[in-house]
């Protein structure tokens, strides 16, 4: 066995040394983890330290008491003994109660809250996510007991959302399968012909279902962190352009006009997945005719800034109300009189973010919404 001295390190490192570790060692690799737990570990050192002074406090101020009365009773039966001053003796009393009931008081509003939240802890595990804490107490604890109200308030409205996308999945399913089976039973029955036009009809329902399937699975990969990704170089000029051609006999139907500035020739091919891109376009296009009424205009927009492709869909629509727009991006949020599921946007977003990229909008009641994406050109 070879022994290195510490006092010797080599000049340059090792070959047995990890490549991606710094020689010579620095800290620890786990010191990064270790601190970022030292908050709690803080709370519980001084919790700690609190009740080893108030057992300490306590038990000097028994020591004192029967110090104090052995003094008195030998005082009483020696005359000739040293007697202490009573002002000095309330006076270390009067401390030593005030130490004692200071931390009392200290360690009952650092349990009451902790006892509170345990309560708490049970409701939410039965199902009723409504319950919460009071904020009181010390610093560390009110921030426990904050951070277990967030999290309640979360699990309610996921709980909440989730009620909802099932009474909306229920229903955007119902609708096609009654299509389709009201119209099979009466073609078998022989009351429907089934001609091309009722064949496309009972097509199309099974799209719809279709797409409801994909963006359910879209979301579970993006939650698991299985999405993955087919990237390969793309115009993205031919790719916009090969969707707005898609919503073009639905534009024109609607009587809004559909416009799209293509990619200038300077912007390179991008190495992304056309189909998830695809899918995020396709889906800001259909919100945007959702929104929009007769005689507005909906415009496509691609340019190079700064090496990011910025990629804009602009509507004249009747925009998003101020209050809501921090949310359209969260999955289940719709209009009230939207018949989608409410997770156009979502996915978009989840997308988009999957390439590297970033998403945001801006909107003004009554005069429309802009929501702009941007991907990596290198």
């Amino acid at each position: 066995m070879i022994i290195m001295s510490t006092s010797h390190r080599p000049p340059n490192r090792p070959s047995w040394w990890p490549e991606n570790e710094p020689w010579p060692p620095t800290r620890p690799p786990q010191w990064g983890a270790w601190r970022k737990h030292q908050r709690p570990k803080r709370f519980f050192w001084r919790f700690g330290c609190a009740l080893v002074v108030f057992l300490l406090l306590v038990y000097g101020s028994c020591a004192l008491l029967t110090w104090l009365v052995v003094t008195t009773l030998n005082a009483i039966n020696s005359p000739e003994a040293v007697r202490l001053p009573p002002a000095l003796l309330l006076a270390v009393l009067a401390l030593g109660g005030a130490g004692i009931f200071f931390i009392g008081r200290t360690l009952r509003r650092t349990t009451q809250p902790i006892e509170e939240m345990m309560d708490a802890a049970e409701h939410v595990a039965q199902g009723d996510y409504t319950k919460r804490v009071p904020e009181r107490g010390p610093r560390d604890v009110r921030n426990f007991v904050r951070a277990f109200n967030n999290m309640s308030e979360r699990l309610q409205l996921n709980d909440e959302q989730r009620r909802r996308l099932l009474a909306d999945i229920s229903h955007e399913l119902r609708t096609p399968l009654t299509v389709l089976h009201g119209n099979l039973e009466g073609m078998l029955d022989g009351i429907y012909q089934p001609d091309v036009t009722r064949l496309e009809s009972l097509v199309e329902e099974t799209r719809v279902m279709s797409r409801l399937i994909d963006d359910l699975r879209t979301l579970a990969d993006a939650d698991s962190g299985t999405l993955k990704l087919q990237r390969e170089p793309t115009d993205l000029g031919v790719l916009l352009n090969e969707v707005i051609a898609s919503f073009r006999g639905q534009a024109q139907s609607g009587g809004v006009s559909l416009s799209v500035e293509a990619a200038p020739p300077e912007v390179p091919l991008i190495d992304i997945d056309p189909a998830r891109i695809r899918q995020v376009l396709a889906n800001l296009i259909a919100n945007a005719l959702r929104y929009t009424t007769t005689g507005g205009s909906i415009r496509v927009q691609c340019e190079l800034r700064d090496k990011v492709i910025v990629v804009t869909v602009s509507d004249t629509g009747r925009g998003i109300a101020a209050q809501d727009l921090p949310h359209i991006f969260e999955r289940y949020t719709k209009s009230s009189d939207s018949r989608g599921s409410g997770l156009g946007l979502a996915i978009a977003k989840d997308l988009v973010e999957a390439h590297g990229g970033q998403i945001s909008t801006e909107s003004v009641v009554g005069q429309g919404t802009t929501i702009t994406f941007t991907l990596p050109a290198a």
